[in-house]
């Protein structure tokens, strides 16, 4: 099979395309996952956790 440049052209814009759908589909199943709540949450708090006041 001859390898060119309009060969992976073609693969890439069928292929590409399904390929990043299932990325953002699991990016968004891990975010969304129940387990995860906590891990989250936890993430969204620590900023507020110590006091980080400007000019000190």
């Amino acid at each position: 099979m001859d390898v060119d440049h309009h060969t992976l052209v073609g693969f890439a814009k069928s292929w590409g395309l399904f390929y990043l759908i299932a990325m953002a589909a699991g990016v968004l199943i891990y975010a969304l996952w129940p387990s995860n709540r906590k891990r989250f949450d936890r993430a969204k708090r620590s900023i507020f956790d110590k006091d980080d006041r400007p000019g000190d």
